[in-house]
């Protein structure tokens, strides 16, 4: 059993959590907020009931793997025993940068430091730190207990061993670790971001409406979800973010976001997580209608 630190208790963090608790480990959960670390809870409380009544999981098993789960508003009384610390902040690398100066100051020397993000630079990060070697990029797909891939990202200076635990510990979850090396976006979102990028151009340009591109996509590509709502799902801002990521570190125009996506963000509609995006979302309910905006 490892001892586990989750930086961060938003929809990444908290599956984070959810999955190394399930899985034997134990995990403090840190987040400056007291209601979002009750959410986080609250969330991932839901998500094993509903394994027990699909049967994937016992009650026993439930009980055992809420009781290995902590939660604390104290980074600095989290991290001192860890064994690995991953940050789920908000994509942003001042933030992200912080964080990670202060964890190279609390946490032990042998733990390490791995990041979920999922297009900043891994060897930045590390830049933070003294520890370069033992910082690393775990980037968890979302939903995170369901989701198989994470992308394990070495920067410059993490050492083979590094990467070697990350890739094990990755494994034992029950996931499939694959290894990629420190570019902008790494492999997952330098291919995702583009195409969603590109989708919202020829929804901009008038080529097509919103459920006409997803439908193109998903009867043709064998896409389980179409480009649009899946940017909606992401969140419309996380989107921009990597998208600018990709324009400054690999600087060619087609990377340049697409002004709507711009516009879009700047009003407010993020997707699911604000109720509207392409499509409008309601709290609790799986159905979805294009917005209004767009009909």
């Amino acid at each position: 059993m490892k001892a586990i630190t989750v930086i961060g208790a938003g929809t990444m963090g908290n599956g984070i959590a959810h999955v190394f608790a399930q899985k034997g480990h134990s995990v403090t959960l840190v987040d400056m907020s007291s209601e979002a670390l009750s959410r986080a809870t609250a969330t991932i409380e839901k998500n094993l009931s509903r394994l027990v009544a699909k049967e994937r999981l016992t009650e026993g098993e439930k009980s055992d793997t809420l009781a290995r789960l902590n939660t604390s508003t104290d980074m600095s009384a989290s991290v001192g025993n860890a064994d690995l610390v991953v940050e789920a902040a908000t994509e942003n690398l001042d933030l992200k940068l912080k964080i990670f100066r202060e964890l190279d100051a609390l946490a032990p020397p042998n733990c390490i430091l791995a990041t979920n993000t999922s297009s900043i630079s891994i060897t930045e990060i590390a830049s933070a730190t003294k520890r370069p070697d033992k910082v690393i990029g775990m980037h968890f797909m979302n939903p995170v207990p369901i989701m198989k891939l994470v992308e394990i990202i070495r920067g410059y200076a993490t050492s083979d061993d590094t990467c070697s635990e990350t890739m094990s510990l990755s494994s034992a979850l029950g996931k499939s670790p694959v290894e990629v090396n420190d570019y902008p976006g790494f492999v997952a979102n330098r291919i995702l971001m583009p195409m969603i990028n590109e989708a919202i151009i020829t929804l901009n340009e008038g080529v097509a409406g919103v459920a006409e591109i997803d439908t193109v996509m998903k009867l043709g590509m064998a896409h389980p979800m179409g480009p649009l709502q899946l940017a909606d799902f992401i969140g419309l801002d996380i989107c921009l973010s990597i998208m600018r990521v990709l324009h400054d570190g690999l600087g060619s125009s087609k990377y340049t976001p697409c002004p709507l996506l711009v516009n879009m963000v700047m009003a407010g509609k993020l997707g699911a997580k604000s109720g509207e995006g392409f499509y409008l979302h309601t709290r609790g309910s799986k159905e979805i209608t294009v917005s209004p905006f767009f009909a």
